[in-house]
């Protein structure tokens, strides 16, 4: 039997990467930039060159990311914003926060994402705004929900905190990064991302210069000039520190993602044979970053393959176990059905997926996991 297999193992990718991030840091504190220092105004153009946009602009975390996009685009109090109903809590939160409505769309159960028949199904006049969620790791269906939003006059505020590094390709065969397809993306460098900090940190991407300067000034108090406040605005800056991390960990972006693709490719062929595991679906548009590996397990029988795969030291996950519309902070909110994304939270089981696990790991997780289905012995 292996030892214990967790879900991330950030301690080896330290290790591997040890020398360059401790020199990086090391340089931060030298020249004691700690907040708006060289090293972030590097990253940000890394990071732009990276996913081919004109501007990334850092943040203190990926929910400040979706609270500063909404910010910047004038919404009124009261218009509603489109939200996925299966997905973690930030996007409908940052749109609560200000005041604004969220309105929660059901997702395709096939690939967990939003998709153009479910926000037509809730768009109503008082719609400006939809954020779609690439869950997992894959591009929601972007030329569909951007046909809507121009026949709508609305707003796209892609989140990306799953999926950086992720392409989109149009049917006339253009290809564009994940986040930098609609109006404003954000993203997360929460440290179990796919690019992870060593604590908290995000960034918002636009190609519309007069947006990203709005951006960049209200995630510095309003301020463009010191003491000069144009707007009201947050204190949501991406420190040098974590600004340098990155930076080093952003050479390493496309090895990662090929890592986990290689890891996903494992699982696919070995539940081939186990019909009792549904595996991922591929969006033909879009690459799959896989931020999680995540399977379906029909029959009411999924937390009892958890519990079977954790005896055997084999962690899993679940993302996520209740919808938004079922949460009790969104009571006063709720104006729809969401029945597939019920069905999900009772479905979904996500497996280890980072790029330091081995692939004769996937493949013993795999296999103690048909095992489990079967609830055979380990």
């Amino acid at each position: 039997m292996m030892t214990a297999i967790p879900m991330l193992d950030l301690k080896n990718q330290y290790i591997t990467l040890q020398s360059e991030i401790n020199a990086a840091i090391q340089n931060v504190l030298y020249s004691s930039e700690f907040i708006r220092g060289g090293i972030v105004r590097e990253f940000e153009q890394n990071l732009a060159n990276q996913l081919n946009v004109k501007h990334a602009i850092g943040t203190a975390n990926g929910t400040d990311a979706l609270q500063i996009a909404l910010m910047a685009l004038n919404l009124q109090p009261s218009d509603e914003v489109i939200v996925p109903d299966f997905t973690f809590i930030s996007p409908a939160e940052t749109v609560a926060l200000l005041g604004l409505t969220p309105v929660f769309a059901d997702v395709d159960y096939d690939t967990f994402n939003i998709t153009a028949d479910s926000i037509k199904k809730v768009l109503t006049k008082r719609t400006k705004a939809i954020i779609p969620v690439h869950l997992f790791g894959q591009c929601a269906d972007m030329e569909s929900i951007l046909q809507i939003a121009r026949e709508h006059n609305l707003f796209v505020i892609e989140d990306a905190c799953q999926s950086i590094n992720a392409d989109y390709t149009f049917t006339n065969k253009n290809t564009i990064k994940s986040g930098c397809i609609g109006d404003v993306g954000c993203t997360s460098f929460f440290p179990s991302k796919n690019l992870g900090a060593y604590g908290d940190a995000g960034a918002v991407f636009t190609n519309n210069d007069l947006l990203a300067e709005k951006i960049r000034a209200i995630a510095n108090h309003g301020s463009k000039i010191r003491y000069q406040h144009e707007c009201i605005g947050i204190n949501s800056r991406l420190d040098s520190i974590q600004a340098a991390i990155l930076n080093v960990k952003l050479k390493y972006l496309d090895k990662f993602t090929t890592e986990r693709q290689n890891i996903a490719n494992i699982y696919d062929s070995e539940f081939a044979d186990c019909p009792e595991i549904k595996i991922p679906t591929r969006n033909s548009q879009s690459t799959h970053v896989f931020h999680q590996y995540t399977v379906k397990i029909q029959g009411n029988k999924r937390d009892e393959i958890r519990k079977l795969m954790n005896e055997r030291g084999i962690a899993t996950a679940v993302y996520y176990p209740t919808a938004l519309h079922q949460q009790p902070v969104f009571e006063p909110f709720i104006n729809s059905q969401c029945p597939i994304s019920e069905t999900l939270s009772a479905e979904v089981l996500s497996l280890p997926i980072f790029p330091e696990l081995t692939h004769e790991q996937a493949k013993y997780i795999a296999h103690e996991m048909k095992k489990a289905c079967r609830f055979e012995e380990a």
